[in-house]
C-alpha cells in the first residue's frame, strides 16, 4: 500500500521532524535511591539445578510481601540453552525445597507442605507428561533432603524421629506421649541442649527408603542399627535442623552419610564426623572415612569408581580449609587430598560428565570466581574471576555429551539470576532477568577495592560503598560496617540482614573491612586470631579507617559510626572499650564478656581453642580482651540490638552491656526482638531495624545544627 501526503501535510511533517532534531534531547531521568522497599520486595532466585541430560534448569524463585500471607515462592523452569524463557510450574501457598532431578531427566522431586499435609512431605512431578505433582511420602514425622536411587524407580529421604522408634507408629504414640504430659519441661544430661535459635528436643535425623511403586510405604533402614542406637550419635546440625546428607553408592545398593557418634563430646573436644555406608536393603552401617574431622558435599565420578568430599581436620587449631579429597570406591583404602597447596576455600565443585575435571566455586577478596583442575588432582587454574560479584552456585549436567555448567550469579548491585557459564568465552550468558531491570533503575555502584600493609606486616582487604548522589567535591560521614564470623569475609553481593548500599542511601560513605581471622585470604590468615580474638582485628579497623581517610578526601573523619551484628558486634563492644574517635555504634546480637558468652552459648569447645583454654585456666585472653574488663571507658553513644531467641549470642551479652551502659550514664538504646534469633528475619522486623539504625546514624552523623538530642 502507498501513502502519499499533500503538501501542506508533509510540510508540516518535516517541521515537526526539524523541530524535533533542533530540540536538546530530554535528559536521562534520575535513578532511584535504594529504599527497604525496593529492596525487599525484589524477587529472590534461588539455587539452579541443571537436568543430567543438560536440557533444563529448575529453580525456585520466592516473590517476597511485608504479609507473609501474600508472599509466595514457587519453582520455575528454562531451556538451558536460553531458547525460551522461564516459566513457572508449580502454583501453590507452601514454598517448595530441596528440589532434585529424576535420574532420567523427566521429572522432580521435592519437599513441600500442601493441603492435608500436617508435615513436610516428598512431592513428584513429572514434567515430561504434565499432571500435578504427586506426594510420595507419608510419614507423620515429615520428610526432607530427597534423592533418586540411580535407576530412579525409589527415593530416599530423611526424617527426624525418635530414638528407638523404628516406623511410623512408634513416632506417632511417642509424640501422643510428649502431649499428653500435664507438665511442660524439658531434661537433659549431655551439651549441648540448643541450638541457633532452638532447644533440641531429643529427635535425630534418619533415612527412610521408599520405591515409587503404588502403595508402597517408606522403610526407616537406619533406626534399627547399632549406630544410631549410640547416644552420642547426631548428624549436621545445620540453621534448620540436623541433617546426614545421604547419597546412593553408583549402583543403588548402598546408602552414604555423614555422622557422629560423639555429639556428647562438644563440651569438652571437637566432635568428629566420619562418611558411613549403609546396605539400602537394611542392615549395620560401616565406617568408609577412618579419619574424624568434618565432611560435606560428598559425590560420587560419573563412573562411579571414585568418591569425592570436601574434609576438615580437627586439631588445636581455630580454622581448616576444606580442602578437596578422593577416596576409592568401593575398595577404599587412603583418600588422597586434591588441593593439598591451593590456599583458598572450596565452596562448591562440580565433575565432568567425562570425570576427568573438576570445576571449582572458589571466594576470593568479595568475589567468588571459577576454577579449573584434573580430577585426580594438581594446581587449579582460574577460569573465570568476575571484576564484580560472583558465583554462588555451580552446577553441570551430569549425562550430557559436553560440560553445561549452571550458575546463579550476582553482585551487591545485581540480584542473583541464574547463568549458563561460557567457559571458552571466560564469561556467563543470563536464563532469567527477574531483577535485571528494576536494579538498573536504582542509584548505586559496585563496591571500591582496596588493600594496605597492617600493623603487623598482613595484608587488609577493604571494600568501599558510595552513597547515592555521590558528588566528590563533598564531605560525607562514614559508616564503618564489620562483618560477622570471625570465620566470614564481606562479599559483593546483595544481603537484606545488612545490606550495604541501604546502609549508604541516606548519604553516608560505607567501609568495610577483612580483618585477621577472615577467610578467602589463605588459611594461615584466617588462624592468627587464636589467643587474639579482638584486639588486632579491632586495631586493624581503626587502620583501615586511617587509610580510608588518606584515599578518599571526601569523607568527613569528624562524623564517624560503627557497626556489626555477631562476631560484627563484639569488635562493635571492642571499639567502645578502647577507642572514643567514633560519633556512634551499632551492635546487634554482641558479645561483651567472654567468659558468659562460653557459658551460655549453643557451643564452647571453640571458644577455648580460641582463647587459650577453659575460663578457670591461666589464659589472660578471657579477662584481656573482653570488653566489660574496660566498662570505665566506655563513653561512646550506642545502639543495641538483640533478637530474644537468639542462642548463639544470647541475650544476657546484650542485658550485661546495656547494664554498664546505663550504669555509666552512656548514651544508649536498646532493642528487643522478641521474635527473633540470630537474626532478624520477619519483614516489619527487618523494616523498623532499619529504621532504627537510620534514626540512630542520623543523630550523631548529621552536623550539629541539624542533629538531634541522643536518645535517653
Amino acid at each position: 500500500m502507498k501513502f502519499s501526503f499533500g503538501l501542506t501535510a508533509m510540510a508540516a511533517a518535516m517541521a515537526c521532524a526539524t523541530a524535533i532534531l533542533a530540540s536538546p534531547a530530554a535528559p536521562a531521568p534520575a535513578k532511584a535511591i535504594l529504599t527497604h522497599e525496593t529492596l525487599f520486595l525484589m524477587k529472590r532466585v534461588g539455587k539452579p539445578l541443571v537436568s543430567p541430560d543438560g536440557h533444563w534448569v529448575v529453580f525456585p524463585v520466592a516473590e517476597p510481601a511485608y504479609d507473609p500471607d501474600k508472599a509466595v515462592s514457587d519453582l520455575w523452569l528454562v531451556p538451558a540453552d536460553g531458547s525460551a524463557p522461564p516459566r513457572r510450574i508449580t502454583n501453590t501457598k507452601a514454598p517448595e525445597s530441596d528440589v532434585v532431578w529424576s535420574p532420567d531427566s523427566t521429572r522432580i522431586a521435592f519437599v513441600t507442605k500442601r493441603d492435608g499435609d500436617t508435615a513436610d512431605q516428598v512431592y513428584v512431578l513429572d514434567l515430561a507428561h504434565g499432571g500435578e505433582a504427586q506426594r510420595i511420602t507419608h510419614v507423620s514425622t515429615g520428610a526432607f533432603d530427597p534423592q533418586w536411587r540411580p535407576d530412579g524407580q525409589a527415593i530416599l529421604f530423611e526424617s527426624l524421629v525418635w530414638p528407638g522408634a523404628l516406623d511410623d507408629a512408634a513416632n506417632i504414640k511417642i509424640a501422643d506421649e510428649h502431649k499428653a504430659h500435664k507438665y511442660n519441661l524439658r531434661v537433659y544430661e549431655h551439651f549441648p541442649v540448643r541450638y541457633w535459635n532452638a532447644w533440641l528436643d531429643g529427635r535425630q535425623p534418619t533415612i527412610l527408603v521408599q520405591s515409587l511403586d503404588p502403595g508402597a510405604e517408606a522403610k526407616d533402614i537406619l533406626s534399627p542399627t547399632a549406630l544410631a542406637r549410640q547416644s552420642g550419635f547426631a548428624g549436621e546440625e545445620g540453621e534448620s535442623h540436623a541433617s546426614l546428607s545421604p547419597i546412593w553408592s553408583p549402583d543403588g545398593s548402598q546408602i552414604l552419610f555423614t555422622a557422629t557418634s560423639e555429639a556428647w563430646n562438644a563440651a569438652f573436644a571437637f566432635v568428629g564426623f566420619h562418611i558411613y555406608s549403609l546396605p539400602a536393603s537394611g542392615g549395620e552401617a560401616r565406617v568408609v572415612t577412618p579419619l574424624a574431622g568434618g565432611y560435606r558435599s560428598a559425590k560420587f565420578s560419573p563412573d562411579g569408581k571414585w568418591l569425592y568430599f570436601a574434609y576438615e581436620p580437627q586439631d588445636q587449631e581455630v580454622y581448616h580449609l576444606s580442602r578437596l579429597t578422593r577416596l576409592a570406591w568401593p575398595g577404599g583404602g587412603e583418600a588422597k587430598t586434591l588441593t593439598p597447596e591451593f590456599d583458598k576455600e572450596v565452596e562448591a565443585y562440580a565433575l565432568t560428565p567425562d570425570g576427568q575435571s573438576a570445576y571449582l566455586l572458589v571466594p576470593d577478596s568479595g568475589r567468588e570466581d571459577i576454577y579449573e583442575m584434573g580430577a585426580a588432582g594438581g594446581a587449579p587454574g582460574a577460569v573465570i574471576t568476575p571484576k564484580v560479584g560472583g558465583y554462588t552456585s555451580l552446577d553441570i549436567a551430569g549425562k550430557a555429551a559436553a560440560p553445561v555448567l549452571i550458575g546463579a550469579y550476582g553482585s551487591s548491585v545485581s540480584p542473583l539470576e541464574v547463568v549458563r557459564i561460557d567457559l571458552a568465552g571466560k564469561t556467563h550468558v543470563n536464563l532469567t532477568t527477574f531483577d535485571t531491570a528494576a536494579a538498573a533503575k536504582i542509584d548505586w555502584a559496585p563496591p571500591e577495592h582496596f588493600t594496605f600493609t597492617s600493623a603487623k606486616g598482613r595484608t587488609i582487604h577493604n571494600m568501599v560503598i558510595l552513597p547515592p548522589r555521590f558528588d566528590p567535591k563533598r564531605k560525607y560521614p562514614l559508616l564503618v560496617f564489620i562483618h560477622g564470623g570471625a570465620a566470614s569475609a564481606n562479599t559483593d553481593q546483595i544481603g537484606l540482614r545488612w545490606n550495604y548500599h541501604l546502609l549508604a542511601a541516606p548519604g553516608y560513605v560505607v567501609l568495610m573491612t577483612d580483618y585477621t581471622g577472615s577467610t578467602t585470604f589463605g588459611e594461615k590468615f584466617a588462624q592468627a586470631i587464636k589467643l587474639d580474638p579482638l584486639k588486632t582485628p579491632g586495631d586493624e579497623i581503626n587502620q583501615a579507617v586511617d587509610e580510608a581517610l588518606v584515599r578518599y578526601p571526601f569523607i568527613d573523619g569528624s562524623r564517624m559510626c560503627a557497626a556489626g551484628a555477631s562476631y560484627g558486634g563484639h569488635l562493635t563492644y571492642w571499639l567502645e572499650a578502647t577507642t572514643t574517635r567514633f560519633k556512634c555504634l551499632i551492635s546487634h546480637a554482641g558479645e561483651v564478656d567472654l567468659t558468659s558468652q562460653w557459658g551460655t552459648s549453643d557451643f564452647n569447645y571453640g571458644r577455648e581453642l580460641a582463647n587459650g583454654g577453659p575460663p578457670w585456666e591461666n589464659s589472660p585472653v578471657w579477662h584481656d580482651q573482653s570488653p566489660i574488663t574496660y566498662a570505665a571507658s566506655w563513653k561512646t553513644p550506642i545502639l543495641l540490638s538483640v533478637g530474644e531467641r537468639d542462642f548463639r549470642v544470647p541475650i544476657n551479652n546484650t542485658l550485661e552491656a546495656w547494664s554498664v551502659l546505663q550504669r555509666q550514664k552512656v548514651p544508649s538504646r536498646l532493642l528487643v526482638w522478641p521474635d527473633a534469633w540470630h537474626w532478624i528475619t520477619k519483614p516489619e522486623d527487618s523494616r523498623k531495624f532499619y529504621e532504627e539504625v537510620d534514626t540512630w546514624l542520623a543523630t550523631y552523623l548529621k552536623p550539629a545544627e541539624t542533629a538531634k538530642p541522643s536518645a535517653p
